[in-house]
């Protein structure tokens, strides 16, 4: 990890309610595993619960973490977070809501880059089950 860049903030333009992820686990040039848990703060908040549309964001926010890393990696600390355009390729969920207070751990690994095009898949489980599976396109338009 970043020597001086430890906490999800460091590597992401998300501030406030937008930013998701509570914990790096591991990351590097290729992948990266967080956590979150779920909070009355979060987009899509109901009550008890929040929609499982959510985890797209999650798996979008950690593989953010994990090509800022690679940013930092060859351009140096002075990297700058830029955000990405993100497309839905596909998804495929197991549960409809999340409970408030439910830990959730983040899995992305990129599939394939070329230039400022990146394909990843992203696991999400609550505990040992996955719940979701999500492959994201994602498009930077400036290059660092």
């Amino acid at each position: 990890m970043s020597q001086t860049r430890k906490r999800a903030e460091d590597f992401l333009p998300h501030r406030d309610r937008m930013r998701l992820i509570d914990d790096i686990i591991d990351v590097n040039e290729k992948s990266a595993v967080t956590q979150a848990t779920v909070t009355d703060q979060w987009p899509f908040f109901s009550g008890e619960s929040v929609n499982s549309l959510v985890l797209i964001e999650l798996v979008a926010q950690t593989a953010g973490i994990s090509n800022c890393w690679e940013g930092i990696r060859k351009h140096g600390e002075d990297f700058i977070t830029k955000g990405w355009l993100v497309g839905i390729k596909q998804s495929h969920f197991y549960l409809h809501a999340i409970p408030l207070k439910t830990l959730i751990t983040i899995r992305t690994e990129n599939q394939f880059i070329f230039e400022n095009f990146i394909e990843i898949l992203g696991t999400v489980e609550i505990g040992s089950k996955i719940v979701a599976e999500i492959s994201l396109q994602l498009v930077q338009s400036e290059t660092p």
